[in-house]
């Protein structure tokens, strides 16, 4: 039986070796992320693609090993025929759609692999049908009208209020901007902000009528209103469908004709790249995707993070097709991403420069010895690379508390902030401590929407328990007049002290716009003045669409405003806000009291002229929502030690005259009083748990008969 499995294994020997006798001159040696590698008899490394329509397209390219058996690719490097973009929309307006539509007709992605919103890679992005993230992908696609191969670098953006931050970064490693616009509906809030964001980065705007297989679509309208309120030249604007798979290809023209190529770098220019995205993996480090703006980087360099000092030793640099696919080198011009075993998120920010060590090295030696060998450290203002301009630092709009559940969760709870930072710039925190819920962080953030979204990625993506307390806004507090004033900073309601004659309070105060068909404007106004706004300016765009100006209290903003302004006008209106400054108002804090016991995450800061109300309706929903226990708890709003709002929850009562079917009343007496004792110590002694959805119950307040 042994010498017959000898020789069964020396059959299947000798057949592998004459299949190999007969095997063609030329084989598969690579095929990765859809590109395919042929060797020859020579040795010599050419490229082809999985499909016709990629062979039209790619150049040649070359190869060598990487990690794990994948080839680095080399691509053919021409600055001239580089471009790199935006697409910048409203939300909802087809941006993820026309980015996959963009993806697909280039065969950068196999047919097969080919799905619905393909760069949205969250499950939250896709669930909810939003993008949250920036995403970068690289295309290569052949001109029809010069038949020459140009690698077009896209960023799709996100396309709501509060994910701002993200677009202003991706738009700052273009040099063109795809504004998309719905046919059906036009220009809205978000769409005028992302226009003058890219006007600010003096971007080329390529304006898109997006789905014009509509029934609703009304391509004269829209491009008249693109016109008169934009003021960019529509007249011979791309009119496209991206579900459809129209006008795709005028599209990549345009981007060819109308984007600028990236400016050249000097030849012996030291290595600048800015990082404008980043995220944390567990096998690799921190991943850093970056724009090249000077010189070149390639595995195995040694790389200086300047604002952070770090150096790590590069061990991938590649490019995003949309998977990262490793390749050489990457030069001025180029968009991608590298790895550098960097476990220490900080030493990557959003924004900063890398170079080379060796440059900044050679760089410092020769400023040290213009200045008679001093170390760098001490020649003031010494540069050795100039860094490159860099992000301004994101506002946060909303503050609030998150807690673990479980206090032995506190530090993963602040590594898992620290690794989330890296991927959401515009998230801030810093450490808090509550005397009820215990250590936690205090975390800003751009908007509700931000928040329910880093909320929910910290219990998906990192397996935490959390208790957010109600959000709020930042106050100022004035104590003093004259040269004795001070100012103090409140982003808690416990923070607020009690105002007296000489404390003023300062509440923020946003720039609203409102875009919405004309029809709606009465209840829009109605809305803005149940909320303190200020009735600035009413612009009619078209007989049809009107832009109203507001000035309202952020405080207002935060609340309900978006759900109440979506269901006054149907869904069709859209809102943009911006900061603007601070005011003096009447304000006060609005405790809440639970068995009688303070409950600091509950509180919250409103007008004095609404604080009956707010404190009437949170008492009743707070009724609604903490559970009944088995003895009295009544639940109080108050305004210092005046109680202006109160409810009960009635107890779970045990029948204990159940067994009495008879004998004389002082013995039911004797039972009813047994229990009421009980209850009066249970009350004494008992806690009351408060469930997550109470700590929410202030933003979600009917504010519409106040």
């Amino acid at each position: 039986m042994f010498r017959n499995s000898i020789l069964q294994c020396f059959l299947i020997i000798s057949a592998c070796t004459s299949i190999d006798a007969f095997a063609p001159k030329a084989f598969i040696s690579k095929q990765s992320f859809g590109i395919s590698s042929l060797t020859d008899e020579d040795g010599k490394t050419t490229s082809t693609s999985l499909n016709s329509s990629r062979e039209a397209a790619a150049p040649t390219f070359g190869s060598s090993s990487s990690r794990k058996g994948i080839k680095e690719i080399t691509y053919p490097y021409d600055p001239t025929k580089i471009r790199n973009f935006s697409i910048i929309a409203h939300i909802d307006h087809g941006k993820s759609t026309l980015a996959d539509r963009l993806l697909e007709s280039t065969s950068t992605v196999a047919e097969r692999d080919m799905e619905a919103q393909l760069l949205d890679n969250m499950d939250i992005e896709r669930e909810r049908g939003i993008t949250i993230k920036l995403q970068a992908a690289r295309v290569m696609y052949k001109s029809k009208k010069d038949g020459e191969v140009y690698t077009l670098n896209l960023i799709d953006t996100p396309g709501h209020v509060d994910f701002s931050y993200e677009v202003s970064r991706s738009l700052a490693a273009c040099e063109g901007a795809l504004l998309v616009v719905d046919a059906s509906q036009g220009i809205e809030a978000q769409t005028l902000a992302n226009v003058y964001l890219a006007l600010e980065n003096d971007l080329e705007i390529i304006p898109v009528l997006n789905k014009i297989d509509l029934p609703a679509a009304d391509p004269d309208r829209v491009s008249e209103e693109i016109e008169d309120t934009i003021g960019l030249d529509c007249t011979d604007i791309i009119k496209a469908s991206a579900k459809a798979g129209i006008g795709i290809e005028d599209i990549m023209e345009a981007i060819i004709e109308q984007v600028p190529p990236p400016q050249a770098s000097e030849p012996d220019a030291p290595l600048r790249a800015l990082i404008f995205d980043s995220y944390y993996d567990p096998y690799r480090g921190v991943v850093v995707f970056f724009r090249v703006i000077d010189g070149e980087v390639k595995k195995g360099d040694k790389i200086r993070f300047l604002a952070s000092g770090a150096e790590h030793e590069v061990t991938e640099v590649g490019v995003m097709q949309p998977q990262q696919v490793p390749v050489t080198s990457l030069q001025a011009g180029e968009v991608g991403y590298i790895c550098g075993s960097v476990k220490d998120v900080q030493d990557t920010r959003v924004g900063d420069t890398i170079t080379l060590a060796s440059q900044y090295k050679a760089a410092a030696n020769e400023i040290s010895k213009e200045n008679g060998n001093k170390p760098i450290g001490e020649i003031e203002g010494a540069m050795p690379i100039q860094p490159l301009p860099g992000y301004s630092e994101s506002v946060p709009m909303v503050y609030c508390g998150l807690f673990p559940v479980d206090a032995d969760d506190y530090e993963n709870l602040r590594d898992s902030l620290g690794k989330l930072t890296l991927n959401d710039a515009a998230l801030s925190y810093e450490p808090e401590t509550s005397g009820a819920m215990g250590f936690g962080f205090r975390c800003g953030f751009l908007g509700l929407l931000h928040m329910e979204i880093i909320q929910e990625r910290l219990s998906r993506e990192y397996d935490l328990d959390l208790i957010v307390t109600a959000p709020s806004v930042v106050y100022k507090i004035m104590e003093g007049q004259g040269d004795n004033e001070k100012m103090t900073i409140v982003d808690a309601p416990s923070k607020m002290p009690d105002l007296t004659r000489d404390i003023r309070a300062l509440e923020p105060y946003v720039k609203m716009e409102i875009l919405t068909p004309s029809e709606y404007n009465g209840a829009i106004i109605e809305l803005g003045q149940e909320r303190r706004g200020i009735l600035k300016d009413i612009k009619y765009l078209t007989p049809t669409r009107s832009t109203i100006e507001y000035e309202v209290p952020l405080a207002e903003v935060i609340t309900d405003f978006f759900d109440q302004l979506k269901s006054r006008t149907k869904g069709y209106a859209s809102m943009e806000y911006s900061i603007m400054d601070y005011r003096e108002s009447d304000l006060c804090r609005l405790d809440v009291k639970i068995n009688y016991e303070d409950a600091p995450p509950l509180a919250c800061i409103v007008h004095k002229d609404q604080a009956q109300s707010v404190g009437r309706k949170l008492v009743e929903k707070l009724k609604e929502l903490i559970p009944r226990q088995m003895f009295k708890v009544p639940i109080q709003a108050c305004v210092g030690v005046k109680v202006i709002a109160s409810q009960s929850i009635s107890p779970m009562r045990k029948d204990v005259l159940a067994k009495c079917y008879g004998g004389d009343l002082s013995r039911k007496k004797k039972l009813l009083q047994k229990q009421a004792k009980g209850k009066k110590r249970m009350k004494a002694m008992g806690k009351v748990n408060v469930p997550q959805e109470a700590f929410m119950a202030v933003i979600k307040l009917d504010r519409g008969n106040q």
